[in-house]
């Protein structure tokens, strides 16, 4: 059921899936999501629970030893994020705190949590480009560079050099 309202909630929003599809697609009754969840609110909130937990799963974050450089740092959760945003068929979900404290060691502590937010959102969001965007960059590059895009390990570069050249790095 998980699976299924994740998929449906993922294509058609909260508002447009119903419990009916949900449960079409799970081969379940549509007494199932009652018993078990109480209502479409709670079976989207234990959705987007058991997505996030399957992706964790998937795609670790990475761990860093000691004295791990934070432009490592950056380039290694950059190049997990892209894994799982390009990697798998399931929806993206981020460990924002993480990239802000790789990119609050990045600048020393200088800037204030709001700045570095807005840095952070802006690495999310060059990332988040290539998932949602898929076809809108398939009309503006040309077919042969296409693979080379959705390059995670290339995409994370990029993204990684981009942001520390904003930063000055």
């Amino acid at each position: 059921i998980l699976s299924a309202a994740g998929q449906e909630f993922a294509e058609k929003g909260f508002e447009a899936a119903t419990i009916r599809d949900i449960c079409t697609l799970a081969t379940v009754n549509v007494a199932a999501v009652n018993y078990y969840f109480g209502d479409k609110h709670r079976l989207y909130i234990e959705s987007v629970r058991h997505a996030h937990e399957e992706r964790s799963r998937q795609v670790p974050l990475p761990e860093w030893v000691d004295g791990t450089p934070a432009a490592k740092k950056l380039r290694d959760f950059v190049g997990n994020m892209l894994q799982r945003m390009l990697g798998f068929d399931h929806p993206p979900w981020q460990h924002f705190t993480v990239l802000c404290s790789i990119l609050n060691e990045l600048t020393d502590g200088e800037m204030s949590p709001p700045e570095v937010r807005r840095i952070g959102l802006s690495v999310v969001g060059q990332c988040f480009l290539y998932r949602a965007a898929g076809d809108v960059v398939g009309m503006l590059i040309p077919p042969n560079e296409i693979e080379n895009l959705h390059n995670p390990v290339d995409l994370a570069d990029y993204v990684t050099s981009f942001c520390l050249a904003a930063l000055g790095k």
